[in-house]
């Protein structure tokens, strides 16, 4: 799994939303996830495996039906890569803040 595939299947509103429906309700079919879009079958299948192949979702065959389910360890990736490693200076800086106003002048 490359990164920049989750990258590119995060890009679109779509996909972000499929995934959001499966973060709600994991497990669904094809058909499950068609209803309620206004774009064809074939685009959400389109769109489902741009989401399979970026490793955010999997399936699984339970007889002829075909179970899409949640993969969230590459957006956790991204967040420890890409965010949190930003949050440090900022929590730094609050905890830095609250020492100096909890701690009285002369202690300074």
């Amino acid at each position: 799994m490359s990164m920049d595939a989750v990258f590119k299947a995060l890009a679109d509103a779509t996909r972000r939303s499929l995934l959001d429906r499966l973060h709600v309700r994991d497990g669904q079919t094809l058909g499950e996830l068609c209803e309620g879009v206004e774009i064809t079958r074939s685009a959400v299948t389109k769109h489902l495996l741009i989401l399979e192949s970026a490793s955010l979702i999997s399936v699984v065959w339970t007889g002829r039906e075909k179970h899409h389910y949640l993969n969230p360890i590459p957006i956790n990736e991204i967040a420890d890569r890409w965010i949190r490693k930003y949050e440090r200076g900022r929590v730094r800086a609050l905890a830095d803040l609250k020492r100096r106003l909890e701690t009285p002048e002369e202690d300074l």
